[in-house]
């Protein structure tokens, strides 16, 4: 996991790229980076989905492919991957990962 320095500064990166993540709506939310077609993203969003069920967060599903290609290639081989405002978190991950997000 990345510490909370490097997350910051990810996610103003990618809030520069696309403004939409600026919103005081999105600052909050966890980030699920993925692209389509990538089946590891459908599963990760399905275990967010299922966390979902138990703990209140709130994500936003971001398609990497609307970053410029910098940003693109930082996630390229890691998606699907989560931001939280502080912390990041590579597949493959679990529920119990996801729980230790919230604790941490």
């Amino acid at each position: 996991m990345a510490n909370g320095n490097t997350v910051a500064m990810l996610r103003a990166h990618m809030i520069a790229t696309n403004p939409n993540l600026g919103t005081a709506e999105n600052q909050d939310k966890w980030w699920l980076l993925g692209t389509t077609g990538c089946h590891l993203c459908d599963i990760a969003e399905q275990l967010l989905s299922q966390f979902q069920a138990v703990q209140p967060i709130r994500y936003q599903y971001v398609d990497i492919a609307d970053f410029d290609e910098v940003l693109m290639m930082e996630f390229a081989t890691t998606i699907p991957a989560i931001l939280t405002p502080s912390k990041r978190l590579n597949y493959p991950f679990s529920v119990l990962d996801l729980q230790q997000l919230l604790a941490a």
